[in-house]
């Protein structure tokens, strides 16, 4: 009997490794076929066949195009580079580091998320659902910020004329894909140059001297 439980544990290991290796070929596909053709081009037929499954398995791992597409963002803006970034600034008593950190935390989405910009501004356009979604992610972004500007606050380090609500407000606005896109996409910075320049204006903004 517990050489059969321990077989079952095996097998059921064995499909999940499986199901995770055919999302992740779904996704391949996926960012090559919206980066080339756009969100709107292409087909579940087409991309199915990019990643080399049946189209009923595409609807059973993601439900449907959008579904595809958010699983892409999601892993794109809150990925594993980003979660450890998180964990490491939470992690530091020093508000005035934790405010630089933010800067190399808004670095990494938005490095991550580069290939998908396109994407994201396209198909919001086209679903309701995504743009719920992207709301969803700056509500996430803006209350993951919290416990940093509380600290901040608790250590009485915020810049003259601050209160906490302004701070955070200043906090995700600065940190946001908009600034990213504007400085590193459209006028060429690079992504150190940029990470550099953030952390150096947060906490100007933020920190009292």
């Amino acid at each position: 009997m517990l050489q059969a439980m321990k077989r079952r544990t095996y097998d059921s290991s064995r499909r999940k490794a499986a199901a995770e290796q055919t999302r992740r070929r779904i996704l391949q596909a996926a960012r090559r076929l919206f980066s080339t053709h756009g969100f709107d081009k292409v087909t579940i037929a087409e991309l199915a066949s990019e990643a080399g499954v049946a189209p009923p398995t595409i609807y059973a791992a993601y439900r449907s195009k959008s579904g595809v597409l958010q699983a892409l963002l999601r892993e794109a803006l809150f990925g594993g580079r980003y979660e450890a970034l998180v964990k490491k600034a939470l992690a530091s008593d020093d508000p005035r580091e934790r405010i630089r950190m933010a800067a190399s935390i808004a670095r990494a989405v938005h490095d991550s998320a580069k290939a998908e910009t396109a994407l994201i501004r396209g198909a919001a356009a086209l679903s309701r659902e995504l743009e719920a979604m992207e709301r969803s992610g700056e509500r996430q972004r803006y209350e993951r910020q919290l416990p940093t500007i509380e600290l901040l606050f608790e250590q009485r380090k915020s810049a003259r004329g601050l209160d906490i609500h302004r701070a955070r407000d200043i906090l995700w606005a600065l940190t946001g894909r908009d600034l990213y896109r504007m400085l590193v996409i459209e006028r060429g910075w690079s992504s150190d140059a940029y990470e550099e320049w953030l952390a150096d204006v947060l906490e100007r903004a933020l920190v009292r001297d």
